[in-house]
């Protein structure tokens, strides 16, 4: 019995992070990873194809945050589920700790070393199991016994601020909706992953108990060395607990960097946009920054050239050609795809880092 004396022995501790020539080894590498769903056409219409995630490439460093922010229907949860291959991918590849996956890792492999919590914490848990059970199910699975993983389940309960002794035999319509988030990030934890993917984890919470679950997330992640993919619509969350922040429009990447670079000198007109959009709490606060106009295209047939240049304040003749793509800015991984960004692409407008930006003054 000395194998459950201390469930948490099973957690395992993450190497440091390793440098390559000056750059974090990345835990996560992506390469063109797409997804288009088919569309039946009637008797009389062809066929279509929703091009929903299209050429995503990004890597996520050992022990970093990467927030990914968008409009809904940027591709931002489509992109985790594909990572989770909760959905088989159009084309592209996930390399996992240098390997790929489907190839050099099985998927049984993937799902200890990379788990998901979901925006729905009611919808993520098992009504029929109690918040024991469900925490102990994943461990279980992969082999673990029935008494170790129960103790296991009633230590990450402590772990995630919920008393055993109150939490482990209730279901999961018993207790509230941050409760809930809680033993679905227990849950999570109980495979001992090293990536942790939160889909709009406290986007449903109150504001005192997102800020709550937000420091949970921040403390687990230093105990336990995680690396976290962070999924959300709310600028201000992504900037508190990200690292690095990845800007996604209609399936698309337009801009990533370091999350106070693209904050104070956001190079892409939609980041601008974003950005400008934040609510303020001061009535006289205004921004120099033009507003988005119209709605998001439709992405089963988007705009030819730059997919964001119909709703573009800036937007030329020639952002309506070639698509662009990511270019570095400067050495520290700042990436725009915007040709206004680009010193001598000809663009009459001035780069948009050098334009007034005062969202952040107030």
């Amino acid at each position: 019995m000395t194998d459950i004396l201390d469930p948490l022995d099973a957690i395992e501790k993450l190497e440091p992070i390793e440098d390559i020539g000056g750059v974090a080894q990345p835990l996560l590498k992506v390469n063109g990873l797409t997804k288009h769903f088919p569309v039946r056409g009637g008797p009389f219409a062809p066929s279509k194809t929703v091009r929903a995630v299209d050429d995503v490439s990004f890597a996520i460093a050992k022990g970093e945050t990467l927030g990914i922010v968008g409009e809904s229907g940027c591709g931002k949860s489509t992109t985790a589920r594909l990572l989770m291959h909760l959905m088989p991918s159009s084309s592209g590849e996930i390399i996992f700790d240098a390997r790929q996956v489907g190839r050099q890792l099985s998927l049984r492999e993937l799902r200890r070393g990379m788990q998901m919590v979901f925006q729905d914490s009611y919808a993520s848990l098992n009504p029929r199991l109690t918040i024991e059970e469900s925490i102990a199910f994943g461990p279980k699975v992969h082999g673990m016994a029935d008494a170790a993983s129960r103790v296991l389940a009633r230590e990450l309960l402590g772990k995630v601020g919920l008393r055993p002794e109150n939490f482990a035999n209730r279901y999961p319509h018993e207790i509230s909706g941050g409760q809930r988030q809680r033993v679905n990030i227990a849950r999570a934890l109980a495979l001992s992953p090293r990536l942790v993917i939160l889909d709009e984890a406290v986007s449903a919470l109150d504001k005192s108990v997102e800020a709550q679950v937000l420091n949970l997330l921040v403390d687990l992640k230093r105990e336990f060395g995680l690396t976290y993919l962070f999924i959300s619509h709310d600028l201000n969350v992504v900037r508190y607990i990200s690292d690095r922040v990845l800007v996604m429009y209609l399936g698309e990447v337009v801009e990533v960097g370091p999350v106070d670079e693209v904050w104070d000198a956001p190079a892409h007109p939609y980041t601008r946009a974003l950005l400008a959009a934040m609510p303020s709490s001061d009535p006289d606060h205004r921004t120099q920054v033009p507003p988005i106009t119209g709605d998001p295209p439709n992405p089963i047939d988007p705009p030819k050239g730059c997919r964001f240049h119909p709703r573009c304040p800036f937007a030329e003749p020639l952002c309506s050609g070639a698509t662009p793509k990511l270019t570095e800015l400067n050495p520290t991984g700042h990436q725009a795809a915007c040709t206004m960004a680009i010193p001598g692409s000809g663009h009459s407008r001035a780069p948009a880092k050098e334009v007034q930006n005062d969202v952040d003054e107030t």
